[in-house]
């Protein structure tokens, strides 16, 4: 159960007249069904606002987005979304976080249940079902925040960096975690990242976008195997590569910060 994105001439300014900020300008992407990629890019690029817009949260200035032929115009259960900010409900257990989309959507009790014993196994997390976020690490808040995406078995996984706030070791365990999943369930998933290794590390093709208004500068296949080693050569040399587009925008978006409000 994977769909396809398609985005069209897309386009999102905020505010009106002199005031409005062109967030993106002119996007047109084909992600197809089972495809993991990356958004990569400066702050203001407008990553997070693509994401956005795919996810439904937002409505186009022009253009479309469409998942299997169908306009995106509002949220829905095909599109679910994790934040860096885990956005888990503090008054709720693990297992009551994860279990929660369902319990909304009105399942049967036991079909709960027997969905989220099967989570907590898959993301390591039975051991801690009945703790509250607050005494969980960062690493273990993404995992519940996942793990209550996954829950819902939505068919587009979007993610906005979230591990950006994780230190080195976790991001990369969750990393793999992902990876798993993915290579498991094959869902689509679209993940916004600042890191270039952690887009090349996960993706199989790396959009780097323009600093304001976004626009795709390049969209990049990554052809390399899986596992992939961080330390070898045709990583790093993909790595430069991508390092050397993201850093013109980033001193586009230096020498014009000052100007204006940032939108990603």
């Amino acid at each position: 159960m994977t769909e396809h994105i398609s985005v069209r001439n897309l386009s999102k300014r905020f505010g009106e007249n002199a005031d409005a900020i062109a967030a993106l300008q002119d996007i047109n992407l084909e992600i197809a069904a089972g495809e993991f990629v990356c958004l990569l890019g400066p702050s203001g690029c407008g990553k997070s606002t693509l994401l956005n817009l795919i996810a439904g949260f937002i409505a186009p200035s022009a253009g479309s987005v469409r998942v299997d032929g169908h306009e995106v115009t509002a949220p829905g259960p095909d599109r679910g979304m994790v934040f860096q900010e885990y956005a888990l409900f503090p008054w709720m257990t693990v297992e009551q976080n994860i279990g929660f989309g369902l319990v909304v959507k009105g399942l049967p009790r036991a079909d709960i249940s027997a969905r989220v014993a099967q989570l907590l196994q898959l993301l390591k997390l039975t051991e801690f079902r009945a703790r509250f976020p607050k005494d969980l690490s960062g690493g273990m808040r993404q995992r519940v925040a996942i793990a209550r995406v996954l829950a819902l078995d939505s068919p587009i996984l979007l993610m906005d960096e979230p591990f950006g706030a994780l230190d080195a070791l976790t991001r990369r365990t969750l990393q793999d975690e992902l990876l798993r999943l993915w290579s498991e369930r094959r869902r689509t998933v679209v993940f916004v990242t600042h890191s270039i290794e952690e887009a090349i590390y996960l993706a199989d093709r790396v959009v780097v976008m323009t600093y304001r208004p976004g626009t795709i500068k390049r969209d990049q296949h990554v052809a390399l195997a899986r596992p992939r080693d961080p330390a070898a050569s045709d990583f790093n040399a993909l790595k430069r590569e991508l390092a050397a587009l993201v850093s013109t925008e980033q001193e586009r978006h230096m020498q014009s910060e000052q100007r204006g409000v940032t939108v990603d």
